[in-house]
């Protein structure tokens, strides 16, 4: 019996056949808070979540959420979020990764 084939996860440095990272800020209104929005969005689009920091209040949520992902399922996951009332923006990066 021949071994069973490993789904291999996308690699997350040096991101390859289609796959891009972005980092992005997410400012969810009070009405969304308690939604778990990060699970449903990993449920709806293929992407690879990766949350960088985050800070909740009763009155707002803000969290960095790094997405791992074809461009395509990146764009899509982004528009899903700015329709159901998230602020998305884009992170700038000033820091220098090794």
């Amino acid at each position: 019996m021949p071994p069973k084939s490993k789904k291999s996860a996308p690699a997350r440095k040096g991101l390859s056949n289609g796959q891009q990272q972005t980092r992005l800020w997410l400012m969810y209104p009070p009405k969304l808070i308690k939604e778990p929005l990060i699970w449903q969005l990993t449920r709806k689009f293929d992407v690879i979540t990766n949350i960088r920091q985050a800070s909740v209040t009763d009155e707002i949520g803000i969290v960095s959420l790094e997405l791992d992902g074809k461009r395509a399922d990146i764009k899509a996951a982004i528009k899903w979020l700015e329709k159901i009332g998230v602020s998305v923006e884009p992170v700038e990066i000033n820091v220098i990764e090794s």
